[in-house]
């Protein structure tokens, strides 16, 4: 785990387009089987720009890999291992393999028959037929994984915590409206940088289920009614 969020936040931090805790050094103590990460120190504090943490984000997103879709390593979304290899050229055949039929398995299809899980399947690869690049992606941008730091006299936005891969960089934007943490000038600033193409609203839902069927993983109750009604939304469209 440590591993992979060493890579994860370096591969964003060499972009040179956002803030992030710069990663030092990587290692294992073999004597007590204990491995360690460290990243740079940040003063957080302040109010800080969204607008500017759009902008931001948006130029991270243009930097792209001739693999296609996927990252080095596998990594975790909280402590759910997250798969990311093998890499995959069509973004509709990684999203059906390493997101959603993975979530799928973990939450025993969310409590729906066969039938309607081919259905749903089905539905979402047709929903991600609109060919995107892959963007490196933060992959958890929910809004606790984002503040601003003190840099140099300026208040500056940061993100960390990530679960990085190349992927759709919608998948970022969706996140951002699952619990809150980001404002208009947020998604202003992104779309004055790179505006999103037309089927986001739609596919927002399709990339949000992920993280409830995530959340019903690791925490059960009432995310597993959330996944439920996203679904049937989604059987919908």
């Amino acid at each position: 785990m440590l591993k992979a969020e060493y890579l994860g936040v370096k591969e964003m931090s060499d972009t040179k387009t956002i803030r992030v805790p710069k990663p030092i050094a990587l290692g294992s103590y073999k004597a007590q089987n204990k491995a360690f990460v460290v990243f740079e120190y940040l003063d957080f504090g302040g109010s800080g720009s969204q607008y500017e943490l759009g902008q931001q984000l948006a130029r991270m997103h243009r930097t792209t890999k001739d693999q296609g879709f996927g990252f080095h390593v596998d990594n975790t979304i909280g402590a759910t291992r997250q798969p990311n290899v093998p890499w995959m050229k069509d973004w509709a055949d990684f999203w059906d393999s390493h997101r959603l039929g993975h979530m799928l398995k973990l939450t025993d299809n969310g409590g729906f028959s066969a039938s309607d899980i081919e259905k749903l399947r089905h539905k979402t690869r047709d929903l991600l037929s609109h060919q995107p690049i892959p963007s490196l992606v933060h992959g958890d941008l929910w809004g606790g994984n984002k503040s601003f730091c003190r840099d140099d006299g300026r208040v500056v936005p940061v993100i960390f915590d990530p679960a990085t891969y190349y992927g759709d960089r919608e998948v970022d934007i969706a996140m951002t409206y699952v619990f809150g943490g980001f404002n208009a000038d947020f998604h202003t600033g992104y779309n004055d940088e790179w505006p999103l193409p037309v089927g986001h609203e739609k596919r927002r839902t399709v990339y949000n289920l992920y993280h409830i069927l995530n959340h019903e993983v690791l925490f059960g109750g009432m995310y597993r009614n959330q996944a439920r009604s996203m679904i049937l939304e989604i059987l919908r469209m």
